[in-house]
């Protein structure tokens, strides 16, 4: 007759031996996303035009060198994000496939027009 004895020790070190290999298979890939800045000035877009790669994710800083807020909004790329005056914000995009995307700032719609072209 053979008699297994259970060992606290054992079992965590066996349960840890396990898991090992597979923290290793889902660690995280490093890599670096493109990063793009966008400047509010006088309630425009500078640049309000800004080529991106198509099918990659990408950072766009948009920064509000305006005393005033903005929302840097797009229905083209479904962002939409309050930027206080002389601040900024990150915004992740993509990936996207190549074409035009508009962007706007809602609350000054007629001079805050920009676009993202990816190519």
């Amino acid at each position: 007759m053979i008699r297994y004895m259970f060992s606290p020790r054992a079992a965590l070190f066996s349960l840890f031996a396990l898991m090992l290999p597979l923290g290793a298979l889902s660690a995280p890939v490093s890599a670096e996303v493109p990063e793009y800045v966008i400047v509010i000035k006088n309630h425009q877009f500078e640049p309000a035009e800004l080529k991106i790669p198509a099918g990659t994710k990408v950072k766009l800083i948009v920064r509000n060198e305006d005393p005033t807020p903005e929302e840097f909004e797009s229905y083209d790329f479904n962002r939409e994000k309050i930027v206080r005056g002389n601040s900024q914000i990150k915004v992740f995009v993509g990936p996207l496939k190549p074409g035009t995307y508009k962007f706007f700032g809602e609350f000054n719609p007629q001079t805050a027009q920009g676009r993202l072209i990816v190519e």
